[in-house]
Protein backbone atom coordinates (compact mmCIF):
# COMPACT_ATOMS: atom_id res chain seq x y z
CA UNK A 1 0.00 0.00 0.00
CA UNK A 2 1.29 3.46 -0.92
CA UNK A 3 1.77 5.54 2.26
CA UNK A 4 0.75 8.70 0.40
CA UNK A 5 -2.90 7.61 0.58
CA UNK A 6 -2.74 7.47 4.38
CA UNK A 7 -1.48 11.06 4.44
CA UNK A 8 -4.03 12.32 1.91
CA UNK A 9 -7.01 10.75 3.70
CA UNK A 10 -6.00 12.04 7.14
CA UNK A 11 -5.06 15.52 5.92
CA UNK A 12 -8.44 15.73 4.18
CA UNK A 13 -10.08 14.98 7.56
CA UNK A 14 -8.00 17.76 9.15
CA UNK A 15 -9.11 20.15 6.41
CA UNK A 16 -12.75 19.30 7.16
CA UNK A 17 -12.09 19.97 10.82
CA UNK A 18 -10.59 23.38 10.15
CA UNK A 19 -13.01 24.64 7.49
CA UNK A 20 -16.26 23.37 8.98
CA UNK A 21 -16.10 21.92 12.47
CA UNK A 22 -13.91 24.62 14.04
CA UNK A 23 -16.16 27.29 12.51
CA UNK A 24 -19.19 25.61 14.06
CA UNK A 25 -17.43 25.56 17.43
CA UNK A 26 -16.45 29.23 17.11
CA UNK A 27 -19.84 30.56 16.06
CA UNK A 28 -22.41 28.27 17.65
CA UNK A 29 -20.74 26.64 20.63
CA UNK A 30 -18.13 28.94 22.16
CA UNK A 31 -19.71 32.15 20.83
CA UNK A 32 -16.56 34.12 20.05
CA UNK A 33 -17.08 37.85 20.42
CA UNK A 34 -14.73 40.32 18.66
CA UNK A 35 -15.85 43.04 21.12
CA UNK A 36 -14.94 41.12 24.26
CA UNK A 37 -12.01 42.68 26.14
CA UNK A 38 -9.50 39.86 26.52
CA UNK A 39 -7.31 39.50 29.64
CA UNK A 40 -4.27 40.53 27.55
CA UNK A 41 -5.83 44.02 27.28
CA UNK A 42 -7.72 44.13 30.57
CA UNK A 43 -4.70 43.18 32.73
CA UNK A 44 -1.88 44.24 30.42
CA UNK A 45 1.40 44.33 32.37
CA UNK A 46 4.06 43.94 29.66
CA UNK A 47 5.33 40.71 31.24
CA UNK A 48 2.70 37.94 31.14
CA UNK A 49 -0.40 39.78 29.86
CA UNK A 50 0.65 41.05 26.43
CA UNK A 51 -1.71 41.36 23.39
CA UNK A 52 -0.06 39.37 20.61
CA UNK A 53 -0.52 38.84 16.88
CA UNK A 54 -2.45 35.60 16.41
CA UNK A 55 0.25 33.96 14.26
CA UNK A 56 2.99 34.79 16.76
CA UNK A 57 0.78 33.42 19.53
CA UNK A 58 -0.02 30.35 17.43
CA UNK A 59 3.72 29.75 17.17
CA UNK A 60 4.09 29.92 20.95
CA UNK A 61 1.09 27.73 21.63
CA UNK A 62 1.94 25.15 18.96
CA UNK A 63 5.54 24.70 20.01
CA UNK A 64 4.73 24.68 23.74
CA UNK A 65 2.18 21.87 23.43
CA UNK A 66 4.10 19.84 20.85
CA UNK A 67 7.42 18.93 22.43
CA UNK A 68 8.51 15.37 21.70
CA UNK A 69 5.23 13.76 22.78
CA UNK A 70 3.44 13.69 19.38
CA UNK A 71 6.48 11.79 18.11
CA UNK A 72 7.11 9.40 21.01
CA UNK A 73 3.49 8.39 21.67
CA UNK A 74 2.54 7.43 18.09
CA UNK A 75 5.92 5.74 17.52
CA UNK A 76 5.31 3.50 20.56
CA UNK A 77 1.64 2.92 19.68
CA UNK A 78 2.72 1.43 16.36
CA UNK A 79 3.10 -1.72 18.47
CA UNK A 80 -0.60 -2.37 17.77
CA UNK A 81 -0.21 -1.62 14.06
CA UNK A 82 -0.75 1.54 12.08
CA UNK A 83 -4.55 1.15 11.87
CA UNK A 84 -5.50 1.85 15.52
CA UNK A 85 -2.82 4.55 15.84
CA UNK A 86 -3.92 6.36 12.68
CA UNK A 87 -7.63 6.16 13.56
CA UNK A 88 -7.06 7.74 16.99
CA UNK A 89 -4.70 10.42 15.66
CA UNK A 90 -7.13 11.38 12.87
CA UNK A 91 -10.46 11.29 14.72
CA UNK A 92 -9.00 12.31 18.07
CA UNK A 93 -7.37 15.43 16.64
CA UNK A 94 -10.51 16.72 14.90
CA UNK A 95 -13.23 15.78 17.40
CA UNK A 96 -11.35 15.75 20.72
CA UNK A 97 -8.05 17.69 20.68
CA UNK A 98 -9.35 20.63 18.64
CA UNK A 99 -12.47 20.93 20.80
CA UNK A 100 -10.44 20.63 24.00
CA UNK A 101 -7.58 23.02 23.16
CA UNK A 102 -9.85 25.63 21.56
CA UNK A 103 -12.36 25.39 24.42
CA UNK A 104 -9.76 25.59 27.21
CA UNK A 105 -8.41 28.78 25.65
CA UNK A 106 -11.86 30.38 25.35
CA UNK A 107 -12.85 29.31 28.86
CA UNK A 108 -9.73 30.88 30.35
CA UNK A 109 -10.19 34.09 28.36
CA UNK A 110 -13.74 34.28 29.75
CA UNK A 111 -12.39 33.84 33.29
CA UNK A 112 -9.66 36.51 33.51
CA UNK A 113 -6.92 34.30 32.04
CA UNK A 114 -7.04 31.90 34.98
CA UNK A 115 -5.72 28.34 34.83
CA UNK A 116 -8.11 25.42 34.44
CA UNK A 117 -7.36 24.45 38.04
CA UNK A 118 -8.47 27.83 39.39
CA UNK A 119 -11.50 27.91 37.08
CA UNK A 120 -12.68 24.65 38.63
CA UNK A 121 -13.47 26.70 41.74
CA UNK A 122 -16.03 28.78 39.82
CA UNK A 123 -17.44 26.01 37.67
CA UNK A 124 -17.49 23.02 40.05
CA UNK A 125 -16.57 24.33 43.49
CA UNK A 126 -13.73 24.88 45.96
CA UNK A 127 -13.19 21.20 46.79
CA UNK A 128 -12.84 20.31 43.13
CA UNK A 129 -10.36 23.13 42.65
CA UNK A 130 -8.03 21.83 45.36
CA UNK A 131 -8.17 18.28 44.03
CA UNK A 132 -7.65 19.44 40.45
CA UNK A 133 -4.67 21.63 41.37
CA UNK A 134 -3.01 18.64 43.05
CA UNK A 135 -3.27 16.63 39.82
CA UNK A 136 -1.92 19.59 37.82
CA UNK A 137 1.05 20.18 40.13
CA UNK A 138 2.11 16.52 39.94
CA UNK A 139 1.71 16.54 36.15
CA UNK A 140 3.78 19.69 35.60
CA UNK A 141 6.53 18.52 37.94
CA UNK A 142 6.76 15.24 36.00
CA UNK A 143 6.98 17.13 32.68
CA UNK A 144 9.67 19.47 34.02
CA UNK A 145 11.77 16.69 35.50
CA UNK A 146 11.60 14.29 32.57
CA UNK A 147 12.05 16.93 29.85
CA UNK A 148 15.14 18.26 31.63
CA UNK A 149 16.61 14.74 31.53
CA UNK A 150 15.55 14.20 27.89
CA UNK A 151 17.21 17.43 26.73
CA UNK A 152 20.38 16.62 28.67
CA UNK A 153 20.46 13.14 27.12
CA UNK A 154 19.98 14.54 23.60
CA UNK A 155 22.79 17.04 24.18
CA UNK A 156 25.07 14.19 25.30
CA UNK A 157 24.11 11.77 22.50
CA UNK A 158 23.92 14.50 19.79
CA UNK A 159 26.63 17.07 20.62
CA UNK A 160 26.31 18.47 17.10
CA UNK A 161 22.85 19.84 18.06
CA UNK A 162 24.06 21.93 21.02
CA UNK A 163 25.50 24.94 19.18
CA UNK A 164 22.49 25.42 16.83
CA UNK A 165 20.17 25.31 19.85
CA UNK A 166 22.32 27.79 21.77
CA UNK A 167 22.40 30.22 18.84
CA UNK A 168 18.61 30.43 18.89
CA UNK A 169 18.58 32.29 22.22
CA UNK A 170 20.53 35.47 21.26
CA UNK A 171 18.72 35.60 17.90
CA UNK A 172 15.34 35.38 19.64
CA UNK A 173 16.33 38.09 22.15
CA UNK A 174 17.38 40.36 19.28
CA UNK A 175 14.10 39.73 17.45
CA UNK A 176 12.08 40.43 20.58
CA UNK A 177 13.76 43.76 21.25
CA UNK A 178 14.07 45.05 17.68
CA UNK A 179 10.85 43.78 16.14
CA UNK A 180 8.18 42.84 18.70
CA UNK A 181 9.01 45.82 20.91
CA UNK A 182 9.25 48.36 18.09
CA UNK A 183 6.78 46.77 15.69
CA UNK A 184 7.26 44.83 12.48
CA UNK A 185 6.98 41.38 10.98
CA UNK A 186 8.77 38.40 12.50
CA UNK A 187 8.56 36.27 9.37
CA UNK A 188 11.76 37.25 7.54
CA UNK A 189 13.96 37.51 10.69
CA UNK A 190 12.68 34.14 11.91
CA UNK A 191 13.51 32.52 8.56
CA UNK A 192 17.00 34.06 8.70
CA UNK A 193 17.42 32.70 12.24
CA UNK A 194 16.26 29.32 11.02
CA UNK A 195 18.74 29.38 8.15
CA UNK A 196 21.56 30.21 10.60
CA UNK A 197 20.52 27.34 12.88
CA UNK A 198 20.26 24.80 10.07
CA UNK A 199 23.46 26.02 8.46
CA UNK A 200 25.21 25.60 11.79
CA UNK A 201 23.69 22.12 12.14
CA UNK A 202 25.24 21.15 8.81
CA UNK A 203 28.64 22.44 9.93
CA UNK A 204 28.53 20.81 13.37
CA UNK A 205 27.50 17.49 11.78
CA UNK A 206 30.70 17.49 9.73
CA UNK A 207 33.15 19.43 11.96
CA UNK A 208 33.77 17.73 15.29
CA UNK A 209 35.57 20.73 16.78
CA UNK A 210 32.27 22.65 16.66
CA UNK A 211 30.48 19.99 18.68
CA UNK A 212 29.97 20.69 22.38
CA UNK A 213 30.75 17.20 23.67
CA UNK A 214 30.94 17.39 27.47
CA UNK A 215 31.55 13.66 27.89
CA UNK A 216 34.55 13.85 25.54
CA UNK A 217 35.83 17.00 27.19
CA UNK A 218 35.67 15.30 30.60
CA UNK A 219 37.80 12.39 29.43
CA UNK A 220 35.32 10.11 27.72
CA UNK A 221 32.74 7.61 28.90
CA UNK A 222 33.79 5.91 32.13
CA UNK A 223 36.48 8.48 32.99
CA UNK A 224 36.50 9.88 36.53
CA UNK A 225 36.11 13.62 37.06
CA UNK A 226 36.66 16.09 39.87
CA UNK A 227 32.94 16.97 39.88
CA UNK A 228 31.60 15.25 43.04
CA UNK A 229 33.64 12.18 42.12
CA UNK A 230 31.30 11.42 39.22
CA UNK A 231 32.22 9.72 35.96
CA UNK A 232 32.12 11.73 32.75
CA UNK A 233 28.57 10.80 31.67
CA UNK A 234 26.72 11.49 34.96
CA UNK A 235 28.86 14.61 35.44
CA UNK A 236 27.73 15.79 32.00
CA UNK A 237 24.11 15.14 32.96
CA UNK A 238 24.55 17.20 36.12
CA UNK A 239 26.14 20.11 34.22
CA UNK A 240 23.48 20.17 31.51
CA UNK A 241 20.60 19.94 34.00
CA UNK A 242 22.00 22.83 36.07
CA UNK A 243 22.46 24.89 32.89
CA UNK A 244 18.93 24.05 31.73
CA UNK A 245 17.32 24.93 35.07
CA UNK A 246 19.25 28.21 35.14
CA UNK A 247 18.09 28.98 31.60
CA UNK A 248 14.42 28.21 32.26
CA UNK A 249 14.52 30.34 35.43
CA UNK A 250 15.58 33.34 33.37
CA UNK A 251 13.36 32.49 30.38
CA UNK A 252 10.22 31.99 32.48
CA UNK A 253 10.61 35.30 34.33
CA UNK A 254 11.39 37.50 31.33
CA UNK A 255 8.52 39.38 29.66
CA UNK A 256 6.98 37.10 27.03
CA UNK A 257 7.89 39.47 24.18
CA UNK A 258 11.62 39.32 24.99
CA UNK A 259 12.29 35.62 24.50
CA UNK A 260 9.24 33.36 24.63
CA UNK A 261 7.32 34.80 21.65
CA UNK A 262 10.20 35.22 19.16
CA UNK A 263 11.83 31.91 20.13
CA UNK A 264 8.57 30.02 19.78
CA UNK A 265 7.89 31.73 16.45
CA UNK A 266 11.28 30.51 15.21
CA UNK A 267 10.41 27.03 16.46
CA UNK A 268 7.07 27.14 14.69
CA UNK A 269 8.84 27.99 11.44
CA UNK A 270 11.31 25.21 12.19
CA UNK A 271 8.56 22.64 12.58
CA UNK A 272 6.77 23.83 9.46
CA UNK A 273 10.01 23.49 7.50
CA UNK A 274 10.64 20.08 9.06
CA UNK A 275 7.11 18.92 8.27
CA UNK A 276 7.49 20.32 4.75
CA UNK A 277 10.70 18.31 4.24
CA UNK A 278 9.15 15.08 5.57
CA UNK A 279 5.90 15.40 3.63
CA UNK A 280 7.79 16.40 0.46
CA UNK A 281 10.01 13.34 0.91
CA UNK A 282 6.89 11.21 1.37
CA UNK A 283 5.23 12.44 -1.83
CA UNK A 284 8.47 12.16 -3.82
CA UNK A 285 9.50 8.72 -2.56
CA UNK A 286 5.96 7.31 -2.28
CA UNK A 287 7.16 4.50 0.04
CA UNK A 288 5.13 1.39 0.68
CA UNK A 289 3.58 0.69 4.07
CA UNK A 290 5.42 -2.37 5.37
CA UNK A 291 4.08 -2.42 8.93
CA UNK A 292 0.84 -4.36 9.50
CA UNK A 293 -2.47 -2.53 9.81
CA UNK A 294 -3.03 -4.50 13.00
CA UNK A 295 -0.43 -6.46 14.96
CA UNK A 296 -2.09 -9.81 15.62
CA UNK A 297 0.88 -10.91 17.74
CA UNK A 298 0.50 -8.06 20.25
CA UNK A 299 0.04 -9.51 23.73
CA UNK A 300 -0.84 -6.21 25.42
CA UNK A 301 -4.42 -5.14 24.57
CA UNK A 302 -4.83 -1.79 22.83
CA UNK A 303 -8.06 -1.03 24.70
CA UNK A 304 -7.66 1.15 26.75
CA UNK A 305 -3.87 1.68 26.55
CA UNK A 306 -3.82 3.14 23.01
CA UNK A 307 -5.68 6.24 24.20
CA UNK A 308 -3.18 6.76 27.01
CA UNK A 309 -0.08 6.02 24.91
CA UNK A 310 -1.04 8.56 22.22
CA UNK A 311 -1.89 11.76 24.06
CA UNK A 312 -0.26 14.66 22.22
CA UNK A 313 -1.22 14.17 18.59
CA UNK A 314 -4.77 13.19 19.54
CA UNK A 315 -5.72 14.91 22.83
CA UNK A 316 -3.61 15.90 25.83
CA UNK A 317 -4.51 17.56 29.10
CA UNK A 318 -1.20 19.43 29.15
CA UNK A 319 -2.55 21.52 26.28
CA UNK A 320 -5.23 22.90 28.59
CA UNK A 321 -2.49 24.09 30.96
CA UNK A 322 -0.73 25.95 28.15
CA UNK A 323 -3.98 27.33 26.71
CA UNK A 324 -5.20 28.60 30.09
CA UNK A 325 -1.77 29.42 31.48
CA UNK A 326 0.17 31.41 28.89
CA UNK A 327 -1.83 31.59 25.63
CA UNK A 328 -4.98 33.07 27.21
CA UNK A 329 -2.91 35.91 28.66
CA UNK A 330 -1.63 36.89 25.20
CA UNK A 331 -4.80 36.56 23.07
CA UNK A 332 -5.39 39.87 21.31
CA UNK A 333 -8.95 39.24 20.05
CA UNK A 334 -11.29 36.48 21.11
CA UNK A 335 -11.88 35.22 17.52
CA UNK A 336 -8.11 34.54 17.34
CA UNK A 337 -8.73 31.60 19.70
CA UNK A 338 -9.90 29.50 16.75
CA UNK A 339 -6.54 29.88 14.99
CA UNK A 340 -4.42 29.47 18.12
CA UNK A 341 -6.34 26.59 19.72
CA UNK A 342 -7.87 24.51 16.94
CA UNK A 343 -5.19 25.06 14.30
CA UNK A 344 -2.54 24.35 16.93
CA UNK A 345 -4.15 20.96 17.55
CA UNK A 346 -4.21 20.24 13.81
CA UNK A 347 -0.51 21.10 13.54
CA UNK A 348 0.29 18.60 16.24
CA UNK A 349 -1.92 16.04 14.52
CA UNK A 350 0.08 16.54 11.31
CA UNK A 351 3.28 15.79 13.25
CA UNK A 352 1.77 12.63 14.77
CA UNK A 353 0.60 11.56 11.31
CA UNK A 354 4.03 11.82 9.71
CA UNK A 355 5.48 9.95 12.72
CA UNK A 356 3.15 7.01 12.06
CA UNK A 357 4.01 7.05 8.36
CA UNK A 358 7.77 7.30 9.02
CA UNK A 359 7.67 4.21 11.24
CA UNK A 360 5.18 2.33 9.04
CA UNK A 361 7.47 2.69 6.01
CA UNK A 362 10.79 2.08 7.78
CA UNK A 363 10.94 -1.69 7.76
CA UNK A 364 11.74 -4.04 4.89
CA UNK A 365 8.77 -6.21 5.79
CA UNK A 366 6.42 -7.39 8.57
CA UNK A 367 9.08 -9.70 10.02
CA UNK A 368 11.49 -6.84 10.68
CA UNK A 369 8.64 -4.81 12.18
CA UNK A 370 7.70 -7.64 14.56
CA UNK A 371 11.32 -8.00 15.59
CA UNK A 372 11.47 -4.33 16.61
CA UNK A 373 7.99 -4.35 18.19
CA UNK A 374 8.18 -7.76 19.84
CA UNK A 375 6.54 -6.45 23.03
CA UNK A 376 5.08 -3.26 24.42
CA UNK A 377 8.27 -2.74 26.45
CA UNK A 378 10.36 -3.18 23.30
CA UNK A 379 8.16 -0.60 21.56
CA UNK A 380 8.89 1.86 24.35
CA UNK A 381 12.62 1.39 23.92
CA UNK A 382 12.68 1.44 20.11
CA UNK A 383 9.89 3.88 19.19
CA UNK A 384 11.80 7.17 19.14
CA UNK A 385 14.80 5.64 17.38
CA UNK A 386 12.52 4.13 14.74
CA UNK A 387 11.02 7.54 14.07
CA UNK A 388 14.42 9.22 13.73
CA UNK A 389 15.55 6.53 11.28
CA UNK A 390 12.29 6.59 9.33
CA UNK A 391 12.25 10.39 9.22
CA UNK A 392 15.84 10.38 7.94
CA UNK A 393 14.74 8.09 5.12
CA UNK A 394 11.89 10.44 4.19
CA UNK A 395 14.23 13.45 4.36
CA UNK A 396 16.54 11.58 2.00
CA UNK A 397 13.80 11.92 -0.60
CA UNK A 398 14.68 15.61 -0.92
CA UNK A 399 18.43 14.94 -0.90
CA UNK A 400 19.33 15.49 2.78
CA UNK A 401 22.15 13.14 3.95
CA UNK A 402 21.28 10.86 6.89
CA UNK A 403 23.80 12.35 9.37
CA UNK A 404 22.57 15.90 8.75
CA UNK A 405 18.94 14.74 8.87
CA UNK A 406 19.59 13.08 12.25
CA UNK A 407 21.12 16.30 13.62
CA UNK A 408 18.17 18.37 12.35
CA UNK A 409 15.66 15.95 13.90
CA UNK A 410 17.54 16.14 17.23
CA UNK A 411 17.61 19.94 16.89
CA UNK A 412 13.82 20.06 16.42
CA UNK A 413 13.16 17.75 19.36
CA UNK A 414 15.49 19.68 21.70
CA UNK A 415 14.04 23.08 20.72
CA UNK A 416 10.50 21.87 21.27
CA UNK A 417 11.33 20.13 24.53
CA UNK A 418 13.06 23.29 25.78
CA UNK A 419 10.03 25.36 24.81
CA UNK A 420 7.76 23.00 26.72
CA UNK A 421 10.11 23.07 29.73
CA UNK A 422 10.16 26.88 29.78
CA UNK A 423 6.36 27.12 29.45
CA UNK A 424 5.83 24.42 32.10
CA UNK A 425 7.97 26.29 34.65
CA UNK A 426 6.04 29.49 33.87
CA UNK A 427 2.76 27.56 34.32
CA UNK A 428 3.97 26.16 37.65
CA UNK A 429 4.81 29.69 38.75
CA UNK A 430 1.28 30.84 37.84
CA UNK A 431 -0.32 28.01 39.81
CA UNK A 432 1.91 28.63 42.84
CA UNK A 433 0.96 32.31 42.64
CA UNK A 434 -2.75 31.52 42.39
CA UNK A 435 -2.51 29.23 45.42
CA UNK A 436 -0.59 31.91 47.32
CA UNK A 437 -3.28 34.47 46.56
CA UNK A 438 -6.04 32.01 47.44
CA UNK A 439 -4.59 31.19 50.87
CA UNK A 440 -3.16 34.58 51.77
CA UNK A 441 0.52 33.65 51.26
CA UNK A 442 1.02 36.66 49.02
CA UNK A 443 4.83 36.40 48.54
CA UNK A 444 4.19 33.25 46.46
CA UNK A 445 2.47 35.44 43.87
CA UNK A 446 5.72 37.36 43.29
CA UNK A 447 7.41 36.41 40.06
CA UNK A 448 10.83 35.43 41.37
CA UNK A 449 9.56 33.78 44.56
CA UNK A 450 7.13 31.56 42.64
CA UNK A 451 9.73 30.74 39.99
CA UNK A 452 12.37 29.90 42.61
CA UNK A 453 9.97 27.48 44.26
CA UNK A 454 9.06 25.94 40.89
CA UNK A 455 12.74 25.48 39.97
CA UNK A 456 13.57 24.16 43.42
CA UNK A 457 10.83 21.51 43.33
CA UNK A 458 11.89 20.48 39.83
CA UNK A 459 15.56 20.23 40.85
CA UNK A 460 14.67 18.07 43.86
CA UNK A 461 12.69 15.64 41.72
CA UNK A 462 15.35 15.57 38.99
CA UNK A 463 18.50 15.22 41.07
CA UNK A 464 17.73 13.64 44.43
CA UNK A 465 16.13 10.26 43.58
CA UNK A 466 17.39 7.85 40.93
CA UNK A 467 14.68 7.06 38.41
CA UNK A 468 16.54 4.06 37.05
CA UNK A 469 18.45 5.89 34.30
CA UNK A 470 21.24 7.41 36.37
CA UNK A 471 21.81 10.88 37.75
CA UNK A 472 19.13 13.36 36.72
CA UNK A 473 16.45 10.77 35.98
CA UNK A 474 14.41 11.22 39.17
CA UNK A 475 11.37 12.28 37.18
CA UNK A 476 11.09 8.77 35.79
CA UNK A 477 10.05 7.50 39.23
CA UNK A 478 6.65 9.08 38.64
CA UNK A 479 6.63 9.02 34.85
CA UNK A 480 4.39 5.90 34.60
CA UNK A 481 1.69 8.16 36.04
CA UNK A 482 2.02 10.71 33.26
CA UNK A 483 -0.14 9.08 30.59
CA UNK A 484 -3.20 8.49 32.74
CA UNK A 485 -2.81 11.74 34.75
CA UNK A 486 -2.46 13.73 31.55
CA UNK A 487 -5.58 12.20 30.01
CA UNK A 488 -7.52 12.62 33.25
CA UNK A 489 -6.67 16.30 33.07
CA UNK A 490 -8.02 16.44 29.49
CA UNK A 491 -11.22 14.66 30.54
CA UNK A 492 -11.76 16.98 33.50
CA UNK A 493 -11.13 20.02 31.29
CA UNK A 494 -13.79 18.76 28.86
CA UNK A 495 -16.05 18.33 31.90
CA UNK A 496 -15.51 21.98 32.86
CA UNK A 497 -16.35 23.00 29.30
CA UNK A 498 -19.48 20.84 29.31
CA UNK A 499 -20.69 22.37 32.58
CA UNK A 500 -19.96 25.88 31.29
CA UNK A 501 -21.88 25.26 28.07
CA UNK A 502 -24.75 23.62 29.94
CA UNK A 503 -24.96 26.60 32.28
CA UNK A 504 -25.17 28.93 29.30
CA UNK A 505 -27.91 26.89 27.62
CA UNK A 506 -25.73 25.69 24.75
CA UNK A 507 -25.35 22.22 23.30
CA UNK A 508 -22.69 20.42 25.41
CA UNK A 509 -22.53 17.28 23.22
CA UNK A 510 -19.36 18.27 21.26
CA UNK A 511 -17.47 18.38 24.58
CA UNK A 512 -19.53 15.83 26.50
CA UNK A 513 -19.03 12.93 24.05
CA UNK A 514 -15.19 13.08 23.96
CA UNK A 515 -15.24 13.69 27.73
CA UNK A 516 -17.20 10.50 28.43
CA UNK A 517 -15.04 8.46 26.06
CA UNK A 518 -11.75 9.80 27.43
CA UNK A 519 -12.69 9.48 31.10
CA UNK A 520 -13.90 5.93 30.52
CA UNK A 521 -10.64 4.90 28.83
CA UNK A 522 -8.48 6.73 31.35
CA UNK A 523 -10.20 5.56 34.53
CA UNK A 524 -10.21 2.02 33.10
CA UNK A 525 -6.47 2.20 32.39
CA UNK A 526 -5.62 3.84 35.70
CA UNK A 527 -7.64 1.30 37.67
CA UNK A 528 -5.69 -1.47 35.95
CA UNK A 529 -2.40 0.19 36.85
CA UNK A 530 -3.26 1.03 40.47
CA UNK A 531 -5.06 -2.19 41.37
CA UNK A 532 -3.28 -4.85 39.32
CA UNK A 533 0.20 -3.48 38.54
CA UNK A 534 1.38 -1.23 41.38
CA UNK A 535 -0.45 -2.75 44.34
CA UNK A 536 1.28 -6.12 44.14
CA UNK A 537 -2.00 -7.98 43.67
CA UNK A 538 -1.08 -8.95 40.12
CA UNK A 539 1.99 -10.69 38.74
CA UNK A 540 4.20 -7.60 39.12
CA UNK A 541 5.90 -6.60 42.35
CA UNK A 542 4.34 -3.77 44.35
CA UNK A 543 5.50 -0.22 43.59
CA UNK A 544 4.27 1.67 46.59
CA UNK A 545 5.21 5.19 45.47
CA UNK A 546 3.32 4.84 42.20
CA UNK A 547 0.47 3.09 44.00
CA UNK A 548 0.10 5.92 46.54
CA UNK A 549 0.19 8.75 44.01
CA UNK A 550 -1.89 6.82 41.48
CA UNK A 551 -4.58 5.93 44.01
CA UNK A 552 -4.72 9.55 45.22
CA UNK A 553 -5.03 10.94 41.69
CA UNK A 554 -7.66 8.35 40.76
CA UNK A 555 -9.62 9.09 43.91
CA UNK A 556 -9.45 12.84 43.32
CA UNK A 557 -10.61 12.42 39.71
CA UNK A 558 -13.60 10.32 40.77
CA UNK A 559 -14.44 12.90 43.45
CA UNK A 560 -14.36 15.72 40.87
CA UNK A 561 -16.55 13.62 38.56
CA UNK A 562 -19.13 13.11 41.31
CA UNK A 563 -19.13 16.86 42.05
CA UNK A 564 -19.79 17.56 38.37
CA UNK A 565 -22.60 15.00 38.16
CA UNK A 566 -24.23 16.64 41.18
CA UNK A 567 -24.08 20.04 39.47
CA UNK A 568 -25.52 18.67 36.23
CA UNK A 569 -28.50 17.47 38.27
CA UNK A 570 -28.83 20.77 40.19
CA UNK A 571 -28.74 23.52 37.61
CA UNK A 572 -29.79 26.16 40.18
CA UNK A 573 -26.54 25.56 42.10
CA UNK A 574 -24.56 25.70 38.87
CA UNK A 575 -26.11 29.07 38.04
CA UNK A 576 -24.93 30.41 41.40
CA UNK A 577 -21.32 29.85 40.28
CA UNK A 578 -21.63 32.36 37.43
CA UNK A 579 -18.49 34.43 36.97
CA UNK A 580 -19.24 38.17 36.41
CA UNK A 581 -16.25 38.36 34.07
CA UNK A 582 -17.96 35.89 31.74
CA UNK A 583 -20.49 38.38 30.44
CA UNK A 584 -20.73 40.10 27.07
CA UNK A 585 -23.36 42.08 25.14
CA UNK A 586 -25.74 40.26 22.86
CA UNK A 587 -24.67 39.94 19.25
CA UNK A 588 -26.72 39.17 16.20
CA UNK A 589 -26.15 35.91 14.35
CA UNK A 590 -25.94 33.67 17.41
CA UNK A 591 -22.36 34.51 18.40
CA UNK A 592 -23.25 35.50 21.96
CA UNK A 593 -26.43 35.21 23.98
Amino acid sequence: MNAVWLAVATLALYLFGWLWYSRYLAERLYGLDPRFTTPAHRYRDGIDFVPTNKWVLWGHHFTSVAGAAPIVGPAIAMYWGWGPALAWVGLGTVFAAGVHDFGALVLSVRHRGQSVGTMADRIIGRRAKLLFLFIILILILMVNAVFAWVIAKLFISNPAAVLPVALQIPMALWMGRRILRRGGSLLVPSLVALAVMYGTAVLTSRLEWLQIDLVGWLGGEGASTALLGLEATPASFLIWIVVLLGYVYIASTLPVWKLLQPRDYINAQQLLVGLGILYAGLFLLQPAVTAPIYNTEATTPWFPLLFITIACGAISGFHALVASGTSSKQLDREPDARTVGYLGALGEGALALITIIAVATLFAGPGEFLESYSSFAAAGNAGLGNFVEGASQLAGGVGIPPDIAATIVALIIVCFAATTLDSAVRLLRYIIGELGTEYGVHPLARRHVGTSLAIGLTALLVLVPDGGKGLGSGGYLLWPLFGTSNQLLAGITLMLLSLWLYRKGRNPLPTLVPMLFLLTMTIWAMTQQVVFEWSGLGAAEAEWLLFAFGAAILGFALWILLEAVRLFRRRDELEALRDPADEAPELEGGYRE
